[in-house]
């Protein structure tokens, strides 16, 4: 066929039914459709126009098919549709970017007109330009309801893209009473899920503010709103709204209230119109927490009624795992059988872990039921490996292309993990490749290789140095191909057959080189890869473009291309080989037949490091108690994580440090409950948290739990009676609660009120302590009042609510001679075939005492009539065992007491109680252990909060620890007899409180003693116990004794000596002896020898009874005893001349003097005793050898003694307290001293260096000595301030002495200083103020840390030296400041008579003082005759005008201030001249 084709000719071809199928599969928009026909429409209209020549085809260009006339004439050409809808469809492709889901069933359409038979049977027509418009037309009204179609079809599908909300059940207008409540329900689908709000006439809707008036409910896209009490103002239109990102939609319905009087027709709430009837739905045989294992098979049921039951009508089952709806598959199925609810997991996996919810939808509402299940992994292949991954899913799917991600498991095995492999299999094949050389440790890994068009799944496993573990579970089918087609796919048909293909034709893009990539981007980078990303070029041509990845250095030109063999089909690629910590730029070219395009611009440095930080550490773990099987785990959430997986709980047996996970799937929330633990178990726990990039490290360690049931509050009592009444008081009794709230009842609390008249008063405690039994004596009541009860039950965990107040009880004389019913029935020791029963005595005795009891018993099934006492005669015990029950009945037990008038009434039935023996009941064991010690020891595994084991005898509590010692731990308690004997004959019982009536009890009888005893006996001596093991010691000579001691044997007693298994007997090396008086054992040997290097045993018979003890004497230990051995006896041979039995040595005396001492031996007259000091011999008559004397073998050089010239020249020793205090010790004494001891029977020497550390040595223990003679510290009060101080035997300017106070050091000051004197410590405190209050110490340097002596200065101690000194002060100024006669008079006074007299006194004071002059005691007045006067303070005159002799006697001058009042008195004697004599 010849002719030029060009543009402008165009033609329209009719094909076969064939390719349109084709076609029709093809094209996925309406777009498409829309793009389509105004292609033709171009096209129709050049075809009218002129035709042109046509030429012929290019080589290089693909086939075009042309279209002929009936004369074979070409009247134009064509392309394919496909290649302009490609185009479209990749356009929404890339639009749609959220859209991840992988499709099946990919058609490649590329070359739908490639081969030209299938063009055999195409017929060609010719339309006109009218009938081309109308069928356009057609077109575009079908395109309109495809695209309808579609739309509606994305809504229905979970899958499909993202679109608005859509109500698809609306709520419906109610009318209701007033008063009534009333709930409107609606559904409301969309994606992304929407939110919902509920408006009252427009006005929000909060119910959290109003929780009284409004409940808001959402649940399963369940909407409801109910409103409570409904009242006319609630009469209103009300309005649903949902909204999410792609847009909102609201719904109305309308309430109208109804007041009574009005007529309405009311409706049950959940009515169904349909069927006439409210459904009514209870699920009953619930599934309960499941525990399976990898690999089998778990079935989860509930029964499910559903009432009224219609005929034809199936409620909605639906299972959902963690909020997720489950669908069917093989892994899960489900099954409805009209009364139970199925579900199915075939081959358990950890994906299968979690929260397992049923719903029951029914046309009147909903029902749920909801249950964890947990899976545990299969056993690993190898030891310590650890387990599989999990949750391994694809995204991203191209045509060479997929990422996958998973999780990491719970349990890394013995080692951390290093990585992991990706393993892929081709669908159709059992061939698992692996994807990865070295391991990846990031949880998402990019695959690359696919080939276009064929099916995939993955798997994982985990990696680290103990091995692999298991492959996780196989990934969903994910389809190599391009992400348009797989929107297609998806999309369906857009249009049904019509019998006639249009094709036009574009301008041709053959032979163009593609053009230049768009949007590179990195989209993710770690350590081991870089993923790029980005748009293929809008200039390719119809083939299709394949890329090529180029890489460089950051800062570089040096480009290299990276996958040269291999050219990546998709628009992503993995970078793999990169060095990790370097920068790249990176870019991408295109390339088909044509060539290669140009690069697109290089995307920013990207560094090749992990991005992703490991998630930080959870807040410490609180583990609560559950249940007796579970715990609730809560923690705080990881700060600063970024995609965080979830977590995972471990707990552990406190003290085990064996970790066991508690989940194998992340959970994301921060509270979890442990179920499957074991009762009684100790545990701890911690969290991890676990990204993409690893786990963090675990939280802080819970407080250990114990893991048993919670415990609470329990129920009230019940049953409130009067027992017995008397005029002023009545006696109540109560059944106990039914439920005790996990605990034992410890008391009750009894509450009271009167009743007047039907009028009842305020309610009183009766009782502030609470009372132990179950009945209680009511005092001080009032006659003929009534009187109602409350009674409340108290457990540890607080008080019950009060139970119902019981009748109105008269208080009123009861005259009754019999004794009332006993209180407090209880059994314990409940078995199979028999029972204890114990009681209390009766409250009310009757007339005389209570001397027995009657037990009756009978079947709970049996009449009244059917009492039986179990004994004939009455018992004075208050228990008794009853026998002879049948396993499995119940019983029912009372007891009446009796007294000398009569049996008086039984107690109320107690019951029923089953005969029966709990599973886990434990006996009271005797035991005797290796030590002889004879026990009862009871266990119980069911301990509770608070639990005690309570031990009895005769059922009575112990008190007397005399005779028993109680040892208890855990869930087991030991009673051990201290002394057993006949007076501990009786039967003994355990109970365990807060449990089930846990008890046992054992009788010991006289028989059962002897046994103990002998066994006790056998146990103690069967085998001859040492009291010494065997030891060695070094005796003179070197003499070596082995020796040990027997603790008991008998006369028979026979020992056997061996040395390295050869039998030893008396003879010259060893000597042997059994001293059977005091059991010691003795072997001698003279000296050691290498010979004798090994074991020594002493082997003990005693009739059945053997001993054996050994000393291993081998290597080094027998060197050095070897060496011992030899210095010993050389020392022996030393000793035989004069010799140092003490070595020169030092000693300081309480008084601190040093002396140099050694102790000497063998010493005769001739021995001669020589002292050096620095090599020079001390030589009698010297100063230094007066320091030197010999008392008892022992010499001593007193280095403090003072030795004085004249004591050498023999004349009178001075006074202690005239001889100069020199220093004990000081620096001049320093040097070195030697003894030597010399005759004719041999010499020896002792030397003792005074320098260096020796010297140092020396002053330590002075200064310890002086530390430690000091005294507590004292203080003293003076005028000037407060003194602290401390006596020491003796002082030295080389002490360091120290104070502090309130730790910190005191710096000296003027106001405060420390010093000595004498040997006085001292520190003074001068005008103190309370900033120098505290704790004082004194701290004296020992020669090592120090000591310390303290004196707390605050308090009582401070006030009372504060005062003193207060007082001193005052007293100081006083005495400086009182009035006194300094001087100026004498003492007696001799004038003659008619003389004048004038005498001045000299005063002192401050303030002056007040002058007074007395004569005989009396106050003189200065007058004619007495002038008296006082001057400038100081002068105090007296003058007597002629004096006479009356004015002879005693005066004084008397001076007085505030401080004091002093007296001087002199005499004057006034005489006659002539006579010369006094008068």
């Amino acid at each position: 066929m010849s002719g030029s084709l060009e543009k402008q000719h165009h033609s329209h071809h009719e094909s076969s039914h064939k390719q349109t199928s084709r076609l029709e599969k093809s094209v996925t928009q309406s777009q498409t459709v829309k793009k389509s026909i105004r292609r033709t429409l171009r096209a129709t209209e050049v075809t009218h126009k002129g035709e042109e020549t046509l030429t012929t085809l290019s080589k290089k260009a693909k086939r075009n098919y042309l279209a002929v006339d009936t004369d074979s004439n070409v009247i134009g050409y064509v392309v394919p549709v496909f290649r302009s809808s490609h185009l479209v469809a990749r356009d929404l492709a890339e639009a749609q970017e959220e859209v991840k889901e992988e499709g099946i069933g990919y058609v490649v359409m590329k070359n739908l007109f490639s081969k030209e038979e299938d063009f055999v049977n195409m017929k060609v027509e010719k339309k006109t330009r009218k009938a081309t418009i109308r069928e356009s037309a057609d077109r575009l009204s079908l395109g309109k309801k495809i695209h309808e179609k579609q739309e509606f079809t994305k809504k229905m599908n979970p899958d499909s893209l993202t679109h608005p909300p859509e109500f698809m059940v609306k709520p419906k207008g109610q009318t209701v009473w007033e008063g009534k409540s009333v709930t409107l329900h609606c559904t409301c689908a969309g994606w992304p899920k929407p939110r919902v709000a509920w408006y009252k006439n427009n006005v929000p809707i909060d119910a959290k503010a109003h929780p009284d008036k409004y409940t808001a409910e959402s649940e399963y896209n369940m909407h409801s709103l109910k409103i409570h009490s409904c009242d006319f103002n609630d009469t209103a239109e009300y309005r649903v709204s949902g909204l999410n990102i792609k847009g909102e939609s609201s719904s109305f319905a309308h309430v109208v209230v109804k007041r009574h009087g009005e007529k309405v027709v009311a409706k049950p709430h959940g009515f169904s119109d349909e069927f006439g009837v409210t459904f009514k739905t209870t699920i009953i045989d619930k599934f309960a927490v499941a525990f399976g294992h990898e690999g089998e098979t778990m079935s989860l049921g509930c029964t499910v009624i559903v009432y009224p039951v219609v005929k034809r009508y199936t409620p909605e089952v639906l299972w959902y795992r963690d909020s997720v709806l489950l669908k069917p598959s093989k892994w899960v199925s489900m099954h409805w059988s009209g009364e139970k609810a199925t579900l199915t997991l075939a081959h358990l996996n950890k994906e299968d872990e979690g929260l397992y919810t049923l719903r029951i939808n029914t046309q009147s509402g909903f029902e749920t039921y909801s249950s964890y299940v947990y899976v545990k992994d299969a056993e690993v292949e190898v030891e310590g490996a650890p387990v599989a991954p999990l949750d391994v899913k694809c995204h991203d799917a191209n045509k060479d292309y997929v990422v996958v991600t998973w999780k990491q498991p719970a349990v890394e095995g013995s080692s951390p993990i290093m990585g992991y492999y990706i393993d892929r299999c081709e669908i159709g094949t059992t061939h698992w490749a692996q994807c990865n050389e070295t391991p990846v440790k990031y949880a998402r890994f990019p695959v690359t290789g696919l080939v276009e068009g064929r099916s995939y799944a993955f798997r994982v496993r985990a990696i680290s140095k103990a091995g692999a573990s298991r492959p996780s579970r196989v990934s969903d089918t994910v389809v190599a191909m391009d992400p348009s087609d797989r929107a297609r796919q998806r999309a369906g048909p857009s249009a049904p057959w019509t019998g006639m293909i249009k094709f036009t034709e574009e301008e041709p893009t053959v032979g163009v080189v593609p053009g230049e990539p768009t949007d590179l981007a990195v989209i993710e980078a770690t350590k081991s890869y870089v993923v790029l990303s980005w748009k293929p070029p809008a200039q390719r041509g119809h083939e299709g473009v394949m890329y090529y990845i180029e890489k460089c250095v950051s800062g570089s030109d040096n480009w290299q291309r990276v996958n040269t063999g291999m050219p990546s089909r998709s628009p992503r690629f993995a970078v793999f080989d990169l060095a990790e910590g370097k920068s790249y730029n990176f870019r991408v070219r295109c390339s088909n037949s044509a060539g290669v395009g140009e690069a697109s611009a290089p995307t920013e440095a990207t560094k090749v490091a992990d991005k992703l930080d490991l998630p930080s550490a959870p807040g410490p773990a609180v583990a609560i108690r559950n249940t007796a099987s579970s715990v609730v785990v809560s923690w705080g959430k990881s700060k600063d994580v970024k995609h965080l997986v979830g977590y995972y709980i471990e707990h552990s047996v406190e003290g085990s440090n064996v970790w066991v996970p508690c989940n194998n799937k992340p959970v994301k929330c921060t509270r979890f409950v442990s179920h499957g633990l074991n009762t009684g178990d100790k545990l701890v726990f911690r969290v991890k948290a676990v990204n993409a990039s690893g786990y963090s490290t675990h939280s802080a360690l819970s407080e250990a739990v114990i893991v048993k049931a919670g415990v609470a509050i329990s129920g009230p009592p019940s049953g409130i009676k009067m027992e017995e009444r008397v005029r002023d008081y009545m006696v109540i009794s109560w059944k106990p609660p039914a439920k005790t709230g996990g605990a034992d009842i410890v008391g009750y609390y009894v509450d009271y009120r009167t009743v007047k008249g039907g009028v009842t008063g305020q309610w009183h405690e009766m009782n502030t302590k609470a009372v132990t039994g179950t009945s209680y004596k009511a005092e001080n009541l009032k006659e003929n009042v009534f009187y109602q009860f409350q009674v409340r039950a108290s457990n540890m965990a607080g008080v019950s609510g009060a139970s119902l107040p019981s009748a109105g009880l008269e208080c009123k004389e009861w005259t009754v001679a019999v004794p009332g019913p006993p209180c407090g029935l209880h059994v314990l020791e409940v078995r199979e075939t028999s029972l204890v029963l114990l009681w209390e005595p009766p409250t009310f005795n009757g007339r005389s005492p209570v001397d027995g009891y009657y037990v009756d018993i009978k079947e709970a099934a049996a009449d009244e009539n059917s009492w039986i006492c179990v004994h004939d005669r009455s018992i004075k015990l208050m228990y008794k065992k009853v026998t002879g029950l049948k396993a499995g009945t119940a019983y029912h037990l009372r007891v009446c007491a009796r007294n000398v008038v009569g049996v008086g009434k039984p107690t109320k039935g107690l019951g029923p109680i089953v005969a029966e023996t709990r599973p886990g009941t434990n006996e009271i064991i005797m035991d005797v252990d290796d030590d002889g010690v004879i026990s009862m020891i009871f266990e119980c595994s069911e301990m509770g909060e608070g639990s005690e084991f309570i031990w009895s005898k005769n059922y009575k509590e112990l008190t007397d620890t005399s005779r028993l010692t109680i040892e208890t731990s855990g869930g087991r308690s030991r009673a051990i007899f201290n002394h057993a004997s006949v007076e501990d004959l009786g039967i003994y019982s355990c109970k365990v409180t807060n449990t089930a009536g846990v008890s046992a009890s054992y009788t010991l009888t006289e028989e059962v003693l002897k046994r103990l005893l002998d066994m006790s006996f056998d146990h103690k001596f069967p085998v001859i116990p040492f009291k010494s093991e065997m030891a060695i010691e070094l005796q003179e000579k070197g003499r070596v004794r082995f020796w040990a001691q027997v603790a008991k044997f008998t006369a028979n007693c026979q020992v056997e000596y061996v040395f390295n298994d050869t039998t030893v007997t008396q003879e010259q090396k060893y000597t042997v002896n059994f001293d059977k008086s005091t059991g010691i054992i003795e072997m001698y040997m003279d000296s050691l020898e290498v010979t004798d290097e090994g074991t020594y045993t002493f082997d003990l018979v005693d009739g059945k009874a053997k001993g054996r003890t050994s000393l291993v004497l081998i290597g080094e230990e027998f060197a050095v005893l070897q060496k011992k051995s030899e210095f010993e006896r050389a020392e022996w041979v030393r000793r035989q001349g004069p010799h140092f039995v003490e070595y020169l040595g030092f000693e300081v005396t309480p008084e601190c003097n040093v002396h140099l001492k050694c102790k000497i031996g063998n010493i005769k007259a001739e021995t001669e005793i020589s002292w050096f000091k620095d090599s020079y011999e001390i030589q009698e008559g010297d100063e230094e050898a007066e320091k030197i004397t010999t008392e008892d073998a022992v010499m001593t050089f007193n280095i403090a003694k003072s030795v004085f010239k004249k004591d050498r020249e023999g004349k009178k020793k001075p006074d202690a307290e005239d001889a100069p205090k020199n220093p004990k010790i000081s620096k001049k004494d320093a040097g070195t001293y030697e003894v030597k001891l010399k005759d004719e029977r041999g010499k020896d020497h002792s030397k003792f260096d005074l320098t260096g550390a020796g010297y140092e040595a020396v002053m330590n223990e002075v200064f310890r000595v002086i530390a430690n003679s000091s005294t507590e510290v004292s203080i003293l009060s003076t005028e000037h301030g407060i003194m602290l101080y401390s006596f020491v035997v003796y002082h030295t300017e080389e002490l360091r002495v120290g104070w502090l106070l309130k730790e910190s050091k005191i710096s000296h000051s003027e106001r405060v200083q420390c010093g000595v004197t004498g040997e006085q410590l001292w520190l003074k405190i001068n005008e103190p103020t309370e900033k120098d209050k505290g704790k004082y110490a004194m701290d004296i340097f020992d020669g090592q840390s120090g000591v310390k002596r303290a004196f707390d200065l605050t308090g009582q101690a401070w006030e009372d030296a504060f005062e003193e000194f207060k007082r001193l002060k005052a007293a100081a100024i006083a005495e400086r400041n009182r009035a006194r006669v300094v001087g100026g008079l004498p003492d007696v006074v001799t004038i003659q008579e008619g003389k004048s007299l004038n005498l001045t006194g000299n005063v002192w004071g401050d303030p002056a003082p007040e002058v007074t002059w007395l004569k005989n005691d009396r106050e003189l007045v200065s007058d004619a005759h007495y002038t008296l006067k006082f001057e400038h303070g100081k002068f105090a005159s007296i003058t007597i005008a002629a004096v006479s002799t009356v004015d002879s006697g005693k005066y004084a001058l008397q001076v007085k201030n505030k401080y004091g009042t002093e007296a001087m008195p002199f005499t004057v004697s006034v005489y006659f001249p002539e006579e010369g004599a006094k008068v």
